[in-house]
């Protein structure tokens, strides 16, 4: 049996009802800051990268936005392992030159204000050359949760047939 509510109580759940939306809704609008020292940054793992590579976190995926940013700093020579991306990566060099390659061979040589987008589940590695450093911004998607499945390293013959190819 439905009860009749009183004009006065269903007017005030109903401005309950919207100010409770309202207060949601003014959450999902804020603006987040990240500042510098609230993001992760450390030295890329040995079993990862080849060579000295410094990693920091700008800032992280959410529930609304699948892709998390970082500057990413490679030594003279530095490279990471073989991997690949659920859903795609964009790179844009900041400082230096950098070189990217594929299983099929091909390496781009790219500069600073340059960029590369790597497509969802291709392999691929990135690294400087081998006579200067380089850093990137990374834009990196998720997928199911994922943003990154890395493989086995590049060796130094690789990177040294990929750095001649490029020249």
């Amino acid at each position: 049996m439905h009860r009749k509510l009183p004009l006065k109580a269903a007017l005030l759940a109903t401005l309950s009802l919207t100010a409770g939306s309202n207060v949601m809704a003014e959450q999902a609008h804020s603006q987040i800051h990240y500042s510098a020292d609230s993001q992760k940054s450390f030295a890329g793992p040995p079993d990862l990268f080849t060579g000295d590579v410094q990693v920091e976190i700008v800032f992280p995926s959410n529930e609304v936005a699948h892709y998390s940013g970082a500057y990413v700093t490679f030594a003279p020579g530095a490279r990471t392992a073989w991997h690949l991306h659920p859903a795609g990566q964009h790179m844009i060099i900041t400082d230096g030159t950098a070189l990217t390659g594929t299983r099929n061979g091909e390496v781009i040589r790219f500069q600073e204000g340059e960029a590369v987008w790597c497509p969802p589940e291709l392999d691929h590695w990135h690294a400087a050359t081998p006579d200067a450093p380089m850093t990137h911004f990374v834009v990196t998607a998720s997928k199911d949760g994922e943003n990154v499945i890395w493989k086995e390293p590049v060796t130094d013959e690789h990177y040294e047939a990929a750095v001649a190819a490029s020249e």
